[in-house]
């Protein structure tokens, strides 16, 4: 496996790796307002294709991120979606892969909105799923509290916001934990850094609503379909902690996460502590979509092209 692909997208261009360099003197201040995507992409090898989930709902999501952080950039939607699969067939992608849209400051304003400008990365690297492997994780309820929309906006990807995470997540890695859990100001169940949470109880998949401090999720809309074909009712409405102690099955989900089943929060073992079956089903189903091994919602998935590009020769 190489240390990192040949090309990344940079300034307008392709963009090979060793040559996409900054001043060190750039780095905290373009960054620290910057917005981001995280988009998974996998590789069906009876197909020799790899298929990108949900990429056109995520390049929306980082323009919307980026009109919210005042750094507007000049693609559009279609853009964002070609040079993805431009820089994938570049490097000649067949493996599942992690990708990075990164909108930062690239103007010299740091602080005047009317001079400030967007300026677009993405780079690629190697992720294998860990979907149907028997990951799991234990959780604990962080003393940190999750950011409000008036304080900095759960929705948009922005750097910033990930430091809150962080602190959470330090804070129970010290403790002997996997995965911190955040509240909200009103005490209620947020989701955790990088990942929305979501509980089984009586048949029922129950997760924070949108107005509780989370990312609008992706994966999170996807699963909730997915568990509604299943015939499992879903509910979007505020959780108590306490919630999680009695719940059947408790899961994170997100593009890094994919679903990852939590066993245990704060010494309370969830359930029988294992991976519950309507979980182990969704993972199943995910990631047949996400592949392309299950023939479901073709509408989520966006194929490369790379069998096409070694069949042809092009380059």
């Amino acid at each position: 496996m190489a240390e990192h692909p040949t090309y990344l997208w940079w300034k307008g261009d392709l963009v090979r790796w060793e040559d996409a360099t900054v001043h060190v003197t750039d780095l905290a201040w373009s960054a620290v307002g910057g917005v981001f995507e995280g988009i998974r992409a996998y590789w069906n090898e009876e197909q020799e294709e790899l298929n990108v989930f949900r990429l056109r709902e995520h390049m929306q999501r980082l323009k919307d991120s980026s009109r919210m952080v005042r750094l507007p950039i000049e693609q559009d939607v279609d853009d964002l979606v070609q040079i993805t699969l431009d820089l994938l067939k570049a490097n000649d992608t067949r493996e599942d892969t992690y990708i990075f849209p990164f909108v930062y400051n690239g103007g010299a304003a740091r602080f005047d909105p009317r001079q400030m400008r967007g300026t677009l990365m993405v780079r690629t690297n190697p992720q294998p799923t860990h979907l149907c492997t028997g990951h799991t994780t234990r959780a604990k309820v962080s003393s940190w509290t999750r950011i409000s929309d008036n304080v900095l906006p759960p929705r948009v990807k922005n750097i910033s916001n990930y430091r809150n995470g962080h602190l959470a997540l330090h804070e129970v890695k010290l403790d002997g934990y996997d995965v911190a859990l955040l509240l909200n100001p009103q005490g209620k169940l947020a989701e955790a850094p990088g990942a929305c949470v979501m509980l089984i109880k009586n048949g029922k998949l129950i997760t924070p609503d949108t107005a509780s401090g989370i990312l609008e999720s992706i994966t999170r809309d996807a699963l909730m379909t997915l568990a509604r074909e299943r015939g499992l009712e879903v509910v979007e409405r505020t959780v108590d902690r306490t919630e999680l102690y009695t719940a059947d099955e408790v899961f994170l989900c997100g593009t890094a996460f994919e679903i990852t089943p939590i066993v245990e929060v704060d010494h309370y073992a969830v359930a029988d502590g294992k991976t519950g079956p309507h979980t182990l089903a969704l993972e199943e189903k995910l990631l047949g979509v996400m592949r392309g091994t299950d023939k479901d919602h073709p509408e989520w998935r966006t194929p490369v092209g790379v069998a096409r590009r070694a069949a042809t020769g092009s380059a």
